[in-house]
């Protein structure tokens, strides 16, 4: 036995690195992901979460209503343009941080540990907007539910919800084509419906005291929750495969509601409304400013959603195809959007004989109020409801699967030998822990809550947080080699446009915006919701929640200097440079480079010694040689 044992001990062993393919024995070399951690488990299943993610509910609730509000045609202007500067270069850079490092949006921060902290505010954030969000999405169930019935609940008056001023807006013309009374000073049945049986607002006396729990939002808001549960159990490999119906059926649904919105009577008057170009607003800040939120929030941009689904991919998979297929499909759908919308309006105007403008809503008021009202118009209307509530739950649905996922992502990949072989008890863990964050919003006055939500959770924070990426890219990390990994995983370098907007367009835009953002913020305009103006501590409340999330960056960079050693200088360099097992996670895409970063790596040419072990050249691999190629060439120019 001692024998054997020494033999043993005499064998020469072959480090792992220097092993040729003969050497290894039966390997799949052809496996291009991370076993361990999952993929997409089709080509589609990407580009159709991306889809899905971007488009949401904004886009129906809030271009629509922004564009008219904001020089109508000539809103397109402004929107397009800062898609072009601010949209597509962003998205593009998150999905390539992604997928070229597959971490989750706190572990990626490996290329500059310094910036760690816009990795959390990034988490803070986006775990803000999920618990409102999924509220939302019960709220749409409830109607969902409420339209399984021949009449529509808030189709008439007379019902223990309604009061005196209630009246039903419909057919109120008398034969001279006027109105028999002033609809200024009355209240519709649909506004009586929402505000006073489904929120039951009349039950709070404020944000301070929002009353009991509605037990039937709680039902549906546990609903909620249970769906998108079940959804990302399994991680992508579970979600991956719902977007393939809840991604494309919208569509479907939109088409419909736009064949029949453009055939109802007065759905011109509508459009008309919605796109006549009135140019002298583009001579305020004011459009701009809304041009480039509508891009900067309905792409989904420093949420960490595009960067953890990009995660996922294979290394070489075409991002660069899917982005300009996402964003500008997610333009053309806004579009779309606001021609079913405002069809609709039209028609629903010429039935009432008053101003467009005068019908016309943005967010929970057009969802949940105005089209409501309109289904009630039409034939068939509990039909035409719940398409449109159906379209809605898919398009919440696909977002709120981005926002678990991020997170769920984000902690598993910085403890992945803890959470990872648990992953579907630690989604469950985080669904439950945000349900009963969320039961405050199915109060009497949860509206109040999720109003200060969605004013303040992602707002100037979120702006912050992008603009620290994109700084720490492309000036930290640097252009150059952002695009050498760029180039090592697509086999090509980013053009001027994208390198022009990286360094100069998209940082001095962002800039302006945010600038322009504090400014708002100076003169103080107080959170509402209709006739309630919010106090002063739920304003202090709720700046102090986006303070928060730009907080978090500079308490990162304390952090990464502390573990450092040296002068403060010294410790913010070394704070600042790539951590030494940054890039590639898989071995075999580990080209160039990144080949001396892997553990036991001590060759002088570390290209040489990953082609032997994985054999011949390939595309990749030339691109990697002229990588290395021009690095040699800095060097020697340096010296």
């Amino acid at each position: 036995m001692k024998k054997l044992q020494e033999a043993q001990l005499r064998k020469p062993v072959t480090p792992d690195l220097l092993m040729t393919p003969s050497d290894q024995g039966d390997v799949d070399l052809d496996v291009d992901f991370a076993a361990d951690r999952g993929n997409w488990t089709g080509k589609l299943d990407f580009l159709l979460s991306c889809i899905g993610y971007c488009v949401g509910l904004g886009n129906v609730w809030r271009f629509p209503y922004r564009a008219y509000t904001n020089g109508g045609g000539a809103f397109l202007v402004p929107y397009f343009l800062m898609l072009a500067i601010c949209g597509i270069p962003l998205f593009f850079l998150e999905l390539s941080l992604g997928q070229f490092s597959s971490l989750g949006p706190l572990a990626v921060w490996k290329i500059s540990p310094l910036f760690k902290g816009a990795g959390a505010a990034m988490l803070l954030i986006v775990g803000l907007v999920a618990i409102y969000y999924n509220m939302i999405i019960a709220y749409v169930l409830f109607y969902l539910f409420a339209s399984l019935t021949s009449d529509l609940p808030w189709e008439h008056c007379g019902n223990w919800w309604n009061t005196d001023l209630c009246l039903e807006h419909r057919g109120s013309k008398d034969g001279n084509g006027a109105l028999p009374l002033n609809l200024t000073s009355t209240v519709s049945p649909s506004e009586e419906y929402w505000s006073r049986y489904v929120l039951h607002i009349q039950g709070s006396q404020g944000i301070g005291s929002p009353g009991g729990i509605r037990w039937n939002l709680c039902l549906c808001l546990l609903l909620a929750w249970v769906i998108v549960f079940l959804c990302i159990l399994k991680g992508v490999k579970s979600s991956g495969k719902v977007v393939y119906f809840t991604a494309t059926f919208p569509y479907l649904i939109l088409v419909m509601l736009l064949i029949r919105g453009v055939t109802l009577p007065g759905a011109w008057k509508g459009i008309q409304f919605y796109l006549t170009p009135q140019f002298h607003y583009l001579l305020s800040s004011k459009v701009w400013i809304e041009a480039a939120l509508q891009i900067f929030y309905s792409l989904g941009v420093g949420f960490g959603g595009l960067l953890t689904f990009a995660s996922y991919n294979t290394f070489h998979q075409n991002i660069y195809r899917d982005t300009f297929i996402v964003t500008l499909g997610n333009a053309i759908t806004s579009i779309l959007a606001g021609f079913a919308i405002f069809s609709v309006l039209g028609y629903m105007s010429q039935e009432l004989d008053v101003p467009v403008g005068q019908v016309a809503k943005a967010g929970p008021g057009l969802a949940f109020v105005v089209y409501p009202q309109a289904m009630t118009m039409l034939p068939l209307s509990p039909f035409w409801s719940f398409l449109f509530f159906f379209m809605l739950l898919t398009l919440g649905l696909d977002s709120q699967f981005a926002f678990l996922e991020t997170i769920v992502t984000a902690v598993t990949d910085e403890f992945p030998y803890y959470l990872r072989p648990k992953k579907v008890v630690f989604s469950g863990l985080i669904c439950v822990a945000m349900y009963l964050m969320g039961l405050v919003l199915t109060t009497d006055g949860g509206m109040y809550w999720l109003v200060l939500l969605d004013d303040y959770s992602a707002s100037f924070g979120l702006m912050v947080v992008v603009i620290t990426t994109c700084l720490a890219v492309t000036r930290v990390y640097g252009i150059q080699r952002f695009c050498r990994d760029i180039h090592m995983m697509l086999g090509f370098k980013p053009g001027l446009y994208f390198r022009a907007c990286w360094l100069f367009l998209t940082p001095a835009t962002l800039l302006v915006t945010g600038a322009l953002l504090v400014y708002s913020i100076v003169k103080y305009q107080p959170s509402e919701y209709g006739s309630y103006r919010f106090p002063a501590w739920a304003e202090l409340l709720g700046i102090l929640m986006g303070l928060l999330s730009c907080l978090l960056i500079p308490a990162g960079m304390l952090v990464a200097v502390l573990r450092e050693e040296g002068s403060l200088w010294e410790r913010l360099q070394q704070a600042s440079r790539p951590a030494m097992d940054w890039g590639p996670s898989l071995e075999e895409n580990r080209t160039g480079m990144y080949v001396a970063t892997l553990p036991g790596s001590q060759s002088p040419k570390p290209l040489m010694v990953h082609m032997r072990k994985y054999g011949g050249i390939t595309s990749f691999e030339n691109t990697a040689i002229e990588v290395d190629r021009e690095i040699a060439e800095e060097e020697e120019s340096i010296m």
